[in-house]
């Protein structure tokens, strides 16, 4: 069966971050994950306190470097296991751990210029929240682009509001959407974290978050499962509710009909989570990534689908 999908040059459906990589850059890119040792202000009070329910100690970085080392170090750790792998390639600096932005402009600078001068390093990726870039940072951000590759990843998860009330997100889809505008308006990437499974949510709702993220000015977008982490907020809940987790095959579904929902110029960055093992409760299934995502291609070719076929769905 020919695949129908335009931004491909294999059997994936979907618009894949390698695929805008090897167009983009001509080359093979990689990115250094980091933990540049920020909070958050949904643990110190700030907006709220105790983080999202999801979320571990180490802030959703279980990949980044080792905080206890220096920047640069972790960098150099991280790229050369990378570069085993693939030689010859270039790097994202990848702010990943905590709130990337939540620091006073010139920590921010310090911390970014400092990798950006590291040989071979084309761009940053900045992992933060919508209620916590600055306008003196939104300007610098804006600079910054002008002179780099340069992506804001911010973390939304659910675009219902009981949802985000109860995983204690502290911030509002009005305070998401503004900022989306405001980096736009500056021509800086966004690239959106949305979760599946979150606790009591429908299939609809899941499709719902997708479809209204189809109607932003978004570059990308990065889909996960939901992780039961021990250690967290959730696990206690989950010990105590047992509330429904989805199956591995409902993840597959539910996901490419998310994917069918959006345009096929956005980037997909991700369409799994990736737990350590030793840490994941719930969905066991998730340590199987590889296969998950070779399910999904097999699930689109199957039906026939592929990623914008169906921007805007029917209301049941």
């Amino acid at each position: 069966m020919n695949n129908p999908f335009p931004y491909s040059d294999s059997n994936k459906r979907y618009h894949t971050l390698d695929y805008f990589y090897k167009h983009t850059f001509h080359s093979k890119v990689f990115k250094v994950s980091l933990n540049a040792g920020f909070t958050c202000p949904n643990i110190d009070g700030t907006v709220g306190t105790g983080g999202c329910i999801y979320c571990s100690s180490l802030g959703s970085g279980e990949y980044a470097g080792n905080q206890k080392k220096a920047l640069l170090e972790q960098f150099e750790d991280v790229k050369s296991v990378m570069l085993k792998k693939w030689p010859n390639s270039k790097y994202i600096g990848y702010f990943q751990a905590h709130t990337n932005t939540y620091a006073p402009l010139s920590v921010l600078k310090e911390m970014y210029e400092s990798v950006l001068n590291i040989p071979n390093v084309i761009g940053l990726a900045i992992a933060t929240r919508p209620d916590a870039i600055t306008e003196d940072c939104l300007n610098y951000l804006e600079e910054l682009s002008k002179r780099t590759y340069l992506v804001v990843e911010l973390g939304l998860q659910t675009i219902h509001e009981k949802t985000s009330i109860f995983i204690n997100r502290c911030h509002t889809l009005e305070c998401f959407e503004k900022m989306v505008k405001n980096l736009r308006k500056r021509n800086i990437n966004v690239v959106v974290h949305i979760i599946n499974g979150l606790p009591y949510e429908t299939e609809r709702m899941m499709i719902e978050t997708a479809q209204y993220l189809n109607t932003l000015d978004i570059q990308g977008i990065k889909i996960h499962m939901l992780s039961i982490l021990k250690n967290t907020k959730l696990a206690n809940i989950y010990e105590r509710e047992h509330f429904p987790i989805l199956s591995r095959e409902k993840y597959i579904e539910i996901t490419c009909k998310q994917l069918e929902c959006l345009r096929p110029e956005i980037v997909i960055h991700r369409l799994t989570g990736d737990p350590k093992v030793e840490d994941l409760i719930e969905p066991s299934w998730l340590i199987k990534k590889v296969t998950i995502l070779n399910d999904i291609d097999k699930y689109m070719a199957k039906n026939n689908t592929y990623q914008g076929k169906k921007p805007k769905e029917k209301e049941s």
